[in-house]
């Protein structure tokens, strides 16, 4: 376990589905955790149309609330490769986070230096989104926000694809 490192998911990781059963990584611990100094936007495209997945972007005033997981570094080495940052789609950042019983520690999440301006989670990956802060017991408050987020157009249900 000394090899092991903190990972905070803030998007679709933040669900057991996506993290446990898609991309098999069983971490050691989880708990709720806030990062502050970042604030949750969704600017990168997946799609020809509105749809976007998320990203931090810097913010004196943002906190975006997540998931801190403890998993071995072979294990990040495998999510590196599944979140596309060997292609450049999301680099790691060191940050500092705090989870919901005040334990300071340091992690790395995933930036994407990819950003376009316009775009909007789906229904369904916003979905994955609440499940997960539902699951790991994010802030209602926070549950709210996410809640109010304007979703995007599905351009794949709009085409009569399933």
């Amino acid at each position: 376990m000394a090899d092991d490192l903190w990972y905070f998911g803030y998007g679709s990781n933040m669900c057991r589905a996506t993290f446990v059963e898609r991309r098999r990584i069983e971490p050691r611990q989880a708990h709720a955790a806030l990062l502050v100094g970042y604030r949750l936007c969704f600017d990168i495209p997946v799609g020809p149309g509105e749809r976007a997945v998320a990203n931090l972007s810097a913010d004196p005033l943002g906190r975006v609330w997540g998931v801190a997981y403890q998993i071995s570094t072979e294990q990040f080495e495998h999510l590196d490769r599944t979140e596309g940052v060997p292609n450049g789609i999301y680099k790691r950042v060191p940050v500092e986070v705090v989870t919901a019983s005040d334990q300071c520690m340091t992690a790395f999440t995933y930036q994407s230096p990819i950003s376009v301006a316009g775009r909007k989670p789906s229904a369904r990956y916003m979905g994955l989104l609440l499940a997960g802060a539902r699951e790991n017991g994010l802030p209602p408050s926070y549950l709210e926000y996410l809640e109010s987020i304007e979703l995007g157009l599905d351009e794949r249900l709009d085409a009569g694809d399933p």
